[in-house]
């Protein structure tokens, strides 16, 4: 019980910063029709830049606040002078942002080293509580509740407010709302600036979480992220989570008892939801 337990808290864990980092992802492929590749390096640049600002200020939050300007900084930049002139080519979207990718992961070597960073938890969310012979550790809870408000807060946003009406409208039809007045190329920098600063902010929690960060990191999270997108559904936000804590759970038990096949179990999750439900768990047909 206490193994099933503390395997089912780590998944949750994991699966809430596979969910920051697929979540922009599957609102820029819903919306923007775009594939980038270079989504996990922005993943890594929040991770590194977070663990630097909170080494060097000594506040966790801060690092957080770091992390996130810092992703939506890179995310204008990327939408601006690289995804822009390629929109409705995916191969030039592929072949360039895959190049980004591997800009961005040198780029962290030249600024911060080729070697592992060490991250660690801030005091206050360090150690476990004990229920019974259940041992739960404070941080993995606590990432459990911020991906949990990054969730309600963009899911209120897309329900309640007018932009979140008009994104919601420019996934199922574009050229509808760019019909009806609105500049859709603003409300694709928006959508891809938050996208990017959800990613950031997923790399700076994964650095106590793992205890070690590295510039590879992004492209390891990125083809998780790419399979919680297809198994979700492209546009759907809800599906993002879903997904994700399936793919978080099925990594960990995967992990634990046959370590070999963690990553190939969720390929086959991904295979056979495409078998039955091709455009995803919670994706719009056609």
């Amino acid at each position: 019980m206490e193994v099933f337990f503390n395997l089912a808290l780590n998944g949750l864990a994991t699966g809430m910063l596979i969910f920051l980092l697929a979540a922009g992802l599957t609102l820029i492929f819903g919306l923007m029709d775009v594939l980038n590749f270079a989504h996990g390096g922005l993943f890594a640049w929040g991770a590194y830049s977070g663990t630097w600002i909170y080494a060097t200020t000594g506040s966790f939050f801060i690092g957080i606040i770091g992390a996130i300007i810092t992703g939506l900084i890179l995310g204008m930049i990327t939408e601006r002078f690289i995804i822009k002139p390629v929109y409705g080519n995916h191969v030039q979207q592929i072949l360039i942002t895959l190049g980004l990718m591997l800009v961005l992961s040198e780029l962290l070597k030249v600024v911060w080293g080729p070697n592992q960073l060490s991250a660690v938890a801030p005091s206050f969310l360090q150690g476990s509580w004990e229920v019974g012979n259940i041992i739960i550790i404070k941080y993995r809870v606590f990432i459990i509740l911020v991906g949990l408000l990054v969730f309600l807060a963009v899911q209120y946003v897309l329900k309640n407010t007018k932009i979140g009406l008009v994104v919601r409208a420019g996934v199922m039809n574009k050229e509808m709302v760019q019909a009806l007045g609105i500049n859709i190329k603003k409300v694709f920098m928006l959508v891809f600036m938050i996208g990017a600063a959800m990613a950031a902010l997923g790399g700076v929690l994964l650095g106590p979480y793992s205890g070690v960060i590295h510039a590879e990191m992004g492209m390891e999270f990125a083809i998780l992220a790419f399979i919680v997108v297809v198994i979700g559904g492209m546009g759907s936000f809800p599906g993002s989570i879903l997904a994700a804590i399936l793919v978080g759970l099925s990594g960990s038990f995967m992990a634990y008892y046959v370590p070999d096949l963690a990553l190939a179990a969720n390929m086959l999750l991904m295979v056979v939801v495409l078998i039955f439900r091709p455009q995803g768990l919670f994706g719009m047909k056609g």
